[in-house]
C-alpha cells in the first residue's frame, strides 16, 4: 500500500474546513437556509458548503480521483437565492477570490465516474436531522481503493475531546491505527483503542436517533435477551463509530427497519466510522456477520444492517439476533 500522509494532511485539512462551517451555521441555525431534498430529509447550507469546500481541495490535490458524495448541485440551480448566498458565503470565507456559483456547483458534483479502483467517499453532514436540532453530527470523509478502505475522517465538533476540550475529528489509516485530533488545535492528537467491554452487563450500546433509520423494538429485545443493564445511546450520524472506537460504548447496533426491508445502506454513511473502528481495534459486519462490502459504487449491496463493536462482544451480540425475530403472534396482530 502506498504511502498516505498526503492525502491524510489534505484530507484532515479539508473536514476541519467544513467542521468550522458547520460550527457557524448551527451555532445560530435560524439565519441559514434549509430545504426538503426529494426523498423528504434534510439539506441544508451548511450540508452544500462543507462538500464544496472538501471536493474542492481533494479536486486541486487529487485531479484524478473522483469524490462519490451525497449532495448534488441541482438542488441550487433550481432553488433557493437567499440560500446560495448564504453558501457563496461560507465557501468564500474559506477560499476568498475563488468562489462563484458555478464554481461551488462544479466542486460540490465532483466530477464523479462510476466504477473507478480509487475513489474518495463523503458525506458532507452524516446526521443533518441531528444537527438541526443541535445534536451529534459527523463530516464523514474515506478512501476507498478497490472495495479496501485505505483512510477515514470523521469530523464530530460536538463531541467531548478531553480536559474541557471541545471539538474532535477522528482519524484512521489502514494498518495503522486510529487517533482523535482536538478540532482547535490539530497538532493536538491522542491513540484510542476500543473498551474491553465483554460481559453482557457492562455492555454499553449507541444506537440511531430516528425510528425511520433502524428497529428500535428489536434492538430492545436484543438487549433483553443479553440482560443489558447500562441505558443505551441515541444519537445521529457517524458520531456513532467514534463512540465505539474510543471505548465510550462497547457496540453500534442498526438492525434493518421493517418498514424498509430491501433498503440497503450508501457507502458515504459507513465507509470513514467502519475503518476507525477496525483500526482502534474494533470489529464491523452486518447483521449476518458479513464484511461490509465497499466494492460497490454507492451502496452496501450485499449487506443488511449494521454491527460494530470493540470485537470482544461481537460474537455473542450476532449470536442472539438469530433469537430477536419479532414473534409470530405480534405479526398476526398487525
Amino acid at each position: 500500500m502506498a504511502e498516505l500522509t498526503k492525502e491524510t494532511e489534505i484530507a484532515v485539512k479539508a473536514v476541519l474546513a467544513a467542521s468550522r462551517i458547520c460550527i457557524k451555521v448551527q451555532a445560530d441555525l435560524v439565519l441559514y437556509r434549509s430545504q426538503k431534498k426529494s426523498d423528504k430529509s434534510p439539506v441544508t447550507v451548511a450540508d452544500y458548503a462543507s462538500q464544496a469546500v472538501i471536493c474542492r481541495e481533494l479536486r486541486e490535490h487529487f485531479p484524478g480521483e473522483p469524490v462519490v458524495a451525497e449532495e448534488h448541485s441541482s438542488g441550487l440551480i433550481s432553488g433557493d437565492n437567499e440560500m446560495v448566498e448564504q453558501i457563496v458565503g461560507l465557501v468564500g470565507d474559506i477560499f476568498p477570490g475563488e468562489v462563484s456559483l458555478a464554481n461551488i456547483s462544479r466542486w460540490i458534483d465532483c466530477d464523479h465516474k462510476r466504477g473507478p479502483s480509487r475513489k474518495w467517499v463523503l458525506d458532507p453532514i452524516d446526521g443533518t436531522k441531528g444537527f438541526l436540532r443541535g445534536g451529534q453530527y459527523a463530516i464523514a470523509l474515506a478512501l476507498i481503493e478497490n472495495g479496501e478502505i485505505l483512510f477515514g475522517a470523521l469530523g464530530c465538533p460536538n463531541i467531548d475531546y478531553e480536559d474541557g476540550k471541545k471539538g474532535c475529528i477522528f482519524v484512521a489509516e489502514k494498518r495503522r491505527g486510529a487517533r482523535v485530533i482536538w478540532i482547535e488545535d490539530i497538532s493536538v492528537s491522542r491513540s484510542i483503542h476500543v473498551s474491553a467491554d465483554k460481559d453482557p452487563g457492562e455492555l454499553k450500546f449507541v444506537e440511531s436517533f430516528e425510528s425511520a433509520h433502524t428497529d428500535h423494538a428489536a434492538h430492545d429485545r436484543l438487549y433483553g435477551r443479553l440482560g443489558v443493564s447500562a441505558p443505551h445511546t441515541r444519537i445521529d450520524g457517524q458520531a456513532k463509530y467514534a463512540l465505539v472506537a474510543r471505548g465510550d460504548v462497547s457496540a453500534y447496533l442498526r438492525m434493518q427497519s421493517p418498514l424498509t426491508p430491501d433498503y440497503r445502506q450508501m457507502i458515504w454513511d459507513h465507509a470513514a466510522g467502519c475503518v476507525i473502528v477496525e483500526e482502534a481495534g474494533g470489529k464491523v459486519t452486518d447483521i449476518t456477520g458479513k464484511p461490509l462490502d465497499f466494492s460497490f459504487d454507492r451502496s452496501l449491496e450485499n449487506n443488511i444492517g449494521i454491527i460494530a463493536t470493540n470485537g470482544l462482544c461481537h460474537d455473542r451480540i450476532l449470536d442472539q439476533l438469530r433469537h430477536c425475530e419479532e414473534p409470530k403472534a405480534t405479526k398476526q396482530s398487525q
